[in-house]
């Protein structure tokens, strides 16, 4: 008799059961079982996968709000279910560019920034060859793929028409809303406290800060698409109430980070309409620099050791505003704390730094004790709190140079496409998504977030986004020429 293949599979899956339940009786390992039901399901998955990538795209792009971190082990975490998403489609892309090499979008490969892309993956590799721990640099280095894959790559494929980028706004930003809203509410309950705002957002944000500073940024797309609706359009009105929400929860989120990103965001949008941004971008580097040499000549830094007796964590929100302005909050004496030791450690190692991933097992010897808090033992093994200086400590000089090109680089190119785009849409587009990009500097220049799911996404996304405009720009070219 033969068999069809799914009858086939279903009666190869009940013996499979059968022998399951032997060995389960056998070794008392219940894992075993598990097994008949992976033989059913994964064809299924697989084949669904294959025929269906964008679905799990836009799949990915609806649960970049709603994932939550999953501990597996101790020590091996997984934002669930996007990172999974992620490495899938990272999977599915590579093996089709394999299969269909000219699948690849053509336009990457003129792109400079792409370029350096690729400079800042292979610097990232080599950094991690020298690595105190080879296997978390590495780790570091391949979700760095399954970031840029997803949400550089396959835009360029997907997002073709202003129906699909509205269609991608509309996955972010409708998740968020609901988040929003759920803590609101949940919120509401403990009466709008600061110290009990981190039980309204669980399970599907860390902490307040993570919360507000990707709700600060999905704002900039929100106000966006309501100013390219139709002023006839009913979608207008929700538009407007939902970005009204999210400017409450901005509020009762309590982040000062967020608070300051979005006064960047509306500065910086000024100064994109004025065509000032290069000379902004090239005055804040001179900045920067002054005013850290002076910090290091003399050990000028020295001044900001905190005092011990007063620097504590407040549960009201107007003291910790106090103590913030004062400089006796704790979390920023810890930062001060951190960001010498990740100086010190720039110093030993300039070049390779002491490798992607690496920061927080290796800090502590490099620390000053005048410096410590008594938050200094770190539980939840957060790292430096500046990606600027993280990314010195860890990949060295080439390794902050080559992000700081990427990151200048996007900027002053959206400048350029805001300038020279003839279509509002896209031109609206390119002014969001450096403002956004503004917005993290100013974040992660007192977190370090960009390679968490959340923001670490947007950054990619906005790079995409990059490209896309770029494509759109030669296209109005080539169609009045």
């Amino acid at each position: 008799m033969v068999f069809q293949k799914s009858t086939y599979q279903y009666y190869t899956a009940a013996i499979l059961f059968f022998v399951c339940i032997v060995l389960f009786i056998c070794f008392q390992s219940p894992y075993v079982l598990v097994v008949p039901f992976i033989w059913i399901l994964f064809p299924l998955v697989f084949d669904f996968c294959i025929k269906r990538t964008t679905d799990l795209f836009w799949l990915l792009i609806l649960a970049l709000p709603l994932s939550t971190e999953l501990n597996i082990t101790p020590s091996l975490g997984i934002d669930f279910p996007d990172e999974i998403l992620m490495i899938g489609l990272t999977g599915l892309v590579i093996l089709k560019m394999i299969h269909q090499p000219k699948w690849f979008p053509s336009n990457l490969t003129k792109e400079p920034l792409f370029l350096l892309v690729c400079c800042i993956m292979g610097w990232t590799f080599v950094s991690a060859c020298f690595a105190e721990n080879t296997t978390l640099s590495l780790k570091f280095f391949l979700a760095r793929i399954w970031f840029i894959i997803p949400f550089v790559i396959l835009p360029q494929i997907l997002l073709q028409s202003q129906s699909s980028i509205r269609k991608f706004a509309l996955c972010l930003l409708m998740p968020m809303f609901l988040i929003v809203l759920q803590a609101l509410l949940r919120h509401s309950f403990y009466g709008f406290s600061f110290i009990d705002i981190k039980k309204a957002m669980n399970p599907f944000f860390r902490n307040h800060v993570n919360y507000s500073s990707m709700l600060v940024c999905l704002m900039v797309p929100a106000i966006a698409m309501r100013y390219l609706t139709p002023s006839t359009s009913r979608y207008r009105k929700w538009l407007t109430i939902a970005i009204l929400i999210g400017f409450i929860g901005l509020f009762f989120s309590y982040s000062r980070g967020a608070w300051v990103a979005l006064v960047v965001g509306v500065v910086f949008a000024l100064l994109m309409k004025w065509g000032w941004v290069k000379k902004t971008i090239l005055f804040a580097l001179v900045f920067l620099v002054a005013a850290s040499a002076w910090l290091m000549v003399d050990y000028h830094f020295m001044r900001f050791a905190p005092d011990h007796d007063h620097t504590i964590f407040h549960t009201d929100f107007s003291e910790h505003i106090a103590a913030t302005v004062s400089l006796k909050d704790v979390s920023n004496a810890e930062r001060f704390y951190r960001w010498v030791a990740g100086y010190r450690m720039f110093v030993e190692r300039p070049i390779t730094g002491f490798g992607p991933n690496n920061f927080y097992q290796n800090y502590r010897p490099y620390a000053i004790n005048v410096f410590q808090t008594w938050v200094s033992d770190n539980p939840e093994h957060s790292t430096i709190h500046n990606y600027f200086l993280l990314t010195l400590a860890e990949q060295g000089i080439p390794g902050l140079l080559l992000l700081a090109l990427l990151w200048i680089g996007m900027l002053f190119r959206l400048q350029y496409l805001y300038k020279h785009l003839q279509s509002n849409f896209y031109r609206t587009l390119a002014l969001s998504a450096a403002v956004v990009l503004a917005m993290m500097a100013s974040i992660n220049f007192m977190s370090d977030m960009i390679e968490t799911d959340k923001i670490g996404s947007l950054f990619w996304i906005c790079l995409g986004f990059v490209f896309i405009f770029n494509r759109k720009l030669q296209e109005e070219r080539n169609a009045i020429a």
